[in-house]
Parts: C-alpha cells; sequence; structure tokens
C-alpha cells in the first residue's frame, strides 16, 4: 500500500513504546510513513536533512537524551518554517511544568503514559482519526 497523508515523525529513545506504536498503527490498517528519531537533535537533523518531508507531524516524548522533547520543542518553534507544525506530547511526565511548557509551545496535545500499551492504543486511535479529518500545509 502506498502510504497516504502526512508523516509522523515520533521523536522517543524508548525502543518498546516505538514498537507499541508501530503494532497499533498496523493492527489499525493506518499507513502513514513513520520516522523514528531516537532524540532532539536526531530529529533536528533527519528534518534538515530532508529524510522528513512536509506534512509532518511530531509525536514527542519529552526525557530524552542530549535534546529532551522541551528543548527540541523550542528549537523547532523558533525555525519560521516549523512554527506551525503539529506537535504531540507521550510522555511518563505527569509534571504540571511539563504540561504547562508543552501547551506554552503550541503542542496540540499532551498524552500520558500512564499505562503504555493503554495510553498508546488510545493515542493511535486519536491519531488515526485526525489523519482522516486533518489538512494540513504542504510548503
Amino acid at each position: 500500500m502506498t502510504p497516504i497523508g502526512p508523516t509522523l515523525l515520533v521523536v522517543d529513545d524508548d525502543d518498546v513504546d516505538f514498537k507499541l506504536l508501530q503494532h497499533e498503527f498496523k493492527k489499525r490498517k493506518i499507513i502513514n510513513t513513520i520516522v523514528r528519531a531516537k532524540d532532539g537533535i536526531d530529529a533536528l537533523e533527519k528534518i534538515e536533512s530532508g529524510v522528513i518531508e512536509k506534512p509532518f507531524i511530531v509525536l514527542l516524548d519529552l526525557n530524552m537524551p542530549r535534546m529532551n522533547g522541551l528543548e527540541f520543542l523550542s528549537e523547532l518553534r523558533s525555525r519560521e518554517e516549523y512554527k506551525s507544525t503539529v506537535v504531540f506530547i507521550l510522555s511518563t511526565s505527569s509534571d504540571v511544568n511539563d504540561i504547562r511548557g508543552s501547551y506554552e509551545k503550541h503542542a496540540a496535545g499532551y498524552f500520558l503514559k500512564d499505562d503504555a500499551n493503554e495510553s498508546i492504543e488510545r493515542l493511535v486511535d486519536v491519531l488515526g482519526g485526525y489523519f482522516q479529518i486533518v489538512t494540513l500545509p504542504e510548503e
């Protein structure tokens, strides 16, 4: 099948969570392209090199080595061409400062990994619906 809709850039260093996410997409027959970066630096390199093409949506973990999620989000928002990029947070952090900081940087949603499997199932349901109804700019 040919992928349709926006690419999903998953920025997460947790291998188990990423495999769960891939499994849930496959189970629901959601065929959007998924590209993984293991931290914010890796994600920026993939964006800047053209590995990730517009339109794309970011699913971002906060607690990562080298460049964490909030640092990545700040860097992404500082670049004119990515100010409106849709970013969803998926994190184990329930810290009010992380949640507030994410929304202050215009995150589209904050999903808590309280029970990883169940959280990822719910998230994929939301993203699957979002991919079907959203229209994103391609430039």
